[in-house]
């Protein structure tokens, strides 16, 4: 090959725009599939929150009834399978608290501050409203509890990133998507009254 040919084989090849398009895409499609990947990973996140959201205050309601007392564990399961149509391999969690009013809700038991320095040291005199014997940062008693009580439904669901490669991107791997809601039991009978003990 003479080096005339050689020169015009390679003016030929730098005028030769075919394949360039396979190289761009090669270029681009790494990008582009990491951003579809973060936001159906987000999109994910936000459509579970939505629908636990919306899931809890309907099962909140259908636990204030009487009826409920006796059938939490059919409510419960009817979240379980509302956000597991989202999320298949989702663990979910139940917590229900309840209180004699709503003030109460999240609320430390009652603690004389002996020391005066805010927080409750062992020793100190303390309130026991939920009757458990110790004192607790929130009062409430584990359960629906009766009529006219105060109830905080928590639900939290747990579950695995849709791509292996979210914590590459300072994503977590496992998820996690919590909702709570406060509702008063129906009044379909007199509130029970709890006895608060002091305990030094």
């Amino acid at each position: 090959m003479t080096g005339l040919a050689l020169r015009q084989m390679v003016r030929r090849l730098r005028r030769d725009a075919r394949g360039v398009t396979a190289l761009e895409f090669a270029l681009a499609a790494p990008v582009m599939l990491l951003i579809m990947a973060v936001l159906l990973e987000l999109g994910l996140a936000y459509y579970v929150q939505a629908v636990l959201t919306g899931t809890i205050n309907a099962a909140g309601r259908d636990s204030s009834l009487q009826s409920a007392q006796t059938s939490t564990t059919t409510i419960d399961s009817e979240v379980t399978t509302r956000i597991q149509h989202v999320v298949p391999w989702a663990t979910v969690s139940f917590s229900r608290r309840n209180y004699t009013d709503f003030t109460n809700v999240g609320q430390p038991e009652v603690f004389t501050d002996s020391n005066k320095n805010g927080q409750y040291d062992q020793g100190e005199c303390f309130n026991d409203a939920n009757g458990n014997g110790v004192w607790d940062a929130d009062m409430g008693k584990t359960g629906l509890g009766g009529a006219n009580d105060v109830v905080l439904y928590t639900v939290t669901v747990n579950y695995t990133a849709l791509f292996g490669f979210s914590s590459m991107l300072g994503l977590p791997t496992n998820m996690t998507a919590s909702a709570s809601t406060i509702l008063r039991n129906q009044p379909f009978a007199t509130q029970t009254v709890r006895t608060v003990t002091q305990i030094c």
